[in-house]
């Protein structure tokens, strides 16, 4: 029977944290979930003991060569059931709530695709990460949903799964959550912490840094009609404030009476 809800967590070399990750969705104890746990090749002996360890347990490990954090969330989903779709880092952990109130959010509206959440720091920082209502010309900017979100199966189908070739590894996500938008799918935020995210001194966004450019000119190439969009709908507002602006002033000029020429002072 297929699972309500599908959690893929890829791991490479994370084998310290990956029973935590792992815990927060056994703890769950809902049998609704379909939990796939993929080894992209990881080739410290930590991780393989954990991995062996799952194994023994009967949750359902993928192992294979490595092919990065794209091709490892595309072979955990590959090799799921679930209606419903979240990855999940294997140093991060999840929070109960968030899949129960997630999936409702779901279920009663099927024109939004995807929701999002909060996260709690955890690692080398602390604090809470509050990511706000959706707005679609700050993806356009840059991302700020992190992966940790639940989806729609019918979002990596037509996005054809986690693109692989971007210029740099880390910002897949970004290009995925710009996938959902062009194909016309809301996006809804949950106002609470739905996952704890581990901050450590070398992570996936720090190798990112200096690459931005490549990265931005990669995707606003891939997700044109977006940007062309996004300026048109500005270049009319644009031209609407001038208008408005133009009527304004000739509004004035016809209710305020100018200078009489005939009235000497």
């Amino acid at each position: 029977m297929p699972a309500l809800i599908s959690i893929i967590v890829p791991c490479f070399n994370h084998g310290e944290f990956l029973a935590e990750a792992v815990g927060s969705v056994t703890r769950l104890n809902r049998d609704d979930l379909e939990l796939i746990v993929v080894d992209d090749g990881s080739t410290d002996a930590r991780t393989r003991d954990e991995m062996d360890k799952l194994c023994l347990r009967g949750i359902k490990v993928i192992r294979q060569t490595n092919q990065g954090l794209a091709g490892a969330r595309n072979a955990g989903v590959r090799n799921s059931t679930g209606k419903y779709l979240l990855p999940l880092d294997a140093d991060n952990r999840l929070r109960a709530a968030y899949l129960e109130k997630g999936a409702l959010i779901l279920d009663a509206h099927p024109e939004i695709g995807v929701v999002y959440g909060d996260a709690e720091y955890i690692g080398t920082r602390s604090g809470r990460s509050v990511v706000g209502s959706f707005d679609p010309g700050k993806l356009l900017n840059w991302n700020f949903i992190d992966a940790c979100a639940l989806y729609r199966r019918p979002v990596w189908e037509q996005n054809q799964g986690y693109d692989g070739t971007m210029p740099v590894q880390g910002l897949e996500d970004w290009d995925f959550w710009l996938g959902a938008l062009g194909q016309g799918w809301q996006f809804a935020y949950l106002p609470e912490v739905a996952f704890d995210y581990r901050m450590a001194g070398e992570s996936m966004l720090t190798r990112v840094k200096g690459a931005e450019d490549k990265i931005a000119e990669f995707v606003a190439r891939k997700h044109g009609p977006l940007y062309r969009e996004a300026w048109l709908r500005l270049r009319r507002e644009r031209s609407s404030v001038k208008a408005t602006l133009r009527n304004l002033v000739r509004l004035c000029r016809e209710r305020v009476p100018g200078p009489n020429p005939r009235r000497r002072p």
